[in-house]
């Protein structure tokens, strides 16, 4: 039986994010999309916001803390508003979810590290989401050669056969 729970990660362009995180085993679902911004309209989606994957996970298989492992693969933890050739607010990293035991497992999981205070990945409740459009969704299935901030390797790390 599956424990279903939902969880937002950031760690720039949401293409390369997707396109990893829907490899990894107990990830049942990704959406790609936008957290915590000012507005309510895709219009205007990058008011404020944090481009992210929507993620719906087995929490009987996959634990937040695993899901932090996997996120700082791909990051730079300690880059503020970018990642990669990324650069901008909406590119800055972050834990988002509406459960707070999601958030303080991921606290937890960036306080245990020695460098803690140096670690720019925000984690805060999900105060608003707006799914991003068609074109994004899966991009770099559709269109592989896009660019993305994630080397080819860890993108093909954990891809399901």
């Amino acid at each position: 039986m599956f424990k279903m729970e939902e969880i937002y990660l950031a760690g720039g362009c949401l293409w390369g994010v997707q396109a990893f995180i829907k490899t990894i085993p107990g990830v049942h679902k990704t959406e790609a999309g936008r957290a915590n911004g000012n507005s309510d309209s895709l219009e205007n989606q990058y008011d404020g916001y944090s481009e992210c994957v929507k993620i719906t996970f087995d929490s009987q298989t996959l634990t937040v803390e695993s899901l932090m492992t996997y996120l700082f693969e791909i990051i730079d933890p300690y880059s503020i508003n970018k990642q990669g050739e990324d650069i901008g607010e909406k590119y800055r990293t972050g834990v988002y979810s509406k459960n707070k035991k999601h958030l303080e497992a991921a606290q937890h999981f960036i306080d245990i590290r020695d460098d803690a205070d140096q670690i720019a990945v925000e984690v805060c409740l999900l105060t608003n989401y707006l799914r991003s459009a068609e074109e994004h969704q899966d991009r770099l299935d559709k269109f592989p050669n896009d660019y993305c901030h994630i080397p080819d390797m860890l993108l093909k790390k954990y891809r399901k056969v």
